[in-house]
């Protein structure tokens, strides 16, 4: 027996995304209320398994609890018992859309290369973390978006590197403090920046051109995501498109702040949020 109801857990996991995934949970505002249950379940597995990596006193029990967190997750999503809350919607979205579950691995993959790796030697290294992370989750929801052609799998591929692009560059400061660098070190070398430039959160000449090559690279994954908007279920075209929007918006920012991401951190508004999903609401419903 499962720890709780499905529609319990489903309610929980609605309640997760509200509270605490602000930039996804207005994207899902738009979408019929069958799928953005899917897409609460899948983000509520998404946090569980970063507050299981964030919440503990080292690496060394963090992989323990992510290792327990995936047997768990397995043995749900192959119709055994959890005690997991949130498990119970989260294995029923599996089953209903027919997500292949290698993604979550993928993910979990992701979250355990946090644990252990602070650097990243190339762009190609970093890459791979961002697929774990990132594009999985693309992934993931795009049997909830429902897609006809294969070829949707290469857009949502590159719609998750731009986010996590975007998200690497937004959070410099706050990644360093933990003793994080994302940014690849063949681009340090590349524009003459220090480790100890960005553990000290020094804005220098250098520091800011590699940012703006890094933002441009992460515009060009978000013009190979775009195409995917016309090529899912016309009913999920606007939850797509407020995310791209709303991901985007917050790249533009970095760049119209010259890339000044030591000063603040660079986040939209939720009048900024809201209007986005009002314009795609108006353009994107059916």
């Amino acid at each position: 027996m499962m720890s709780v109801g499905l529609q319990e857990s489903y309610a929980l996991c609605g309640r997760i995304a509200r509270q605490t995934g602000k930039n996804f949970y207005y994207s899902f505002l738009v979408m019929p209320r069958e799928k953005r249950a899917a897409m609460c379940a899948v983000y509520a597995f998404m946090r569980r398994s970063d507050d299981i990596a964030d919440g503990a006193a080292n690496p060394v029990v963090a992989l323990d609890g992510l290792h327990r967190w995936r047997e768990e997750v397995d043995a749900a999503l192959n119709n055994c018992d959890a005690s997991e809350p949130i498990l119970p919607a989260l294995a029923d979205t599996v089953r209903r859309y027919r997500i292949p579950q290698r993604h979550f691995h993928d993910l979990l993959d992701g979250t355990e290369m946090d644990q252990s790796t602070t650097r990243y030697a190339t762009f190609d290294e970093l890459y791979k973390y961002c697929y774990r992370v990132a594009s999985a989750v693309g992934l993931v929801v795009l049997p909830i978006f429902g897609y006809k052609h294969e070829g949707a799998l290469v857009p949502a591929e590159a719609c998750g590197i731009a986010f996590q692009l975007t998200n690497i560059l937004r959070d410099v400061k706050e990644d360093a403090e933990m003793g994080r660098i994302y940014l690849p070190q063949e681009d340090l070398q590349r524009f003459g920046v220090s480790e100890d430039d960005i553990l000290n959160a020094r804005s220098t000449p250098q520091f800011l051109e590699m940012m703006k090559f890094e933002a441009t690279r992460a515009r060009e994954f978000y013009n190979k995501a775009r195409p995917l908007v016309d090529m899912i279920d016309a009913d999920s075209r606007g939850t797509l498109a407020v995310m791209i929007a709303i991901y985007g918006g917050i790249l533009r920012k970095i760049e119209d702040n010259k890339c000044a991401v030591f000063r603040e951190r660079i986040r939209l508004s939720t009048a900024e949020k809201l209007w986005i999903v009002g314009k795609n609401w108006v353009g994107y419903r059916l």
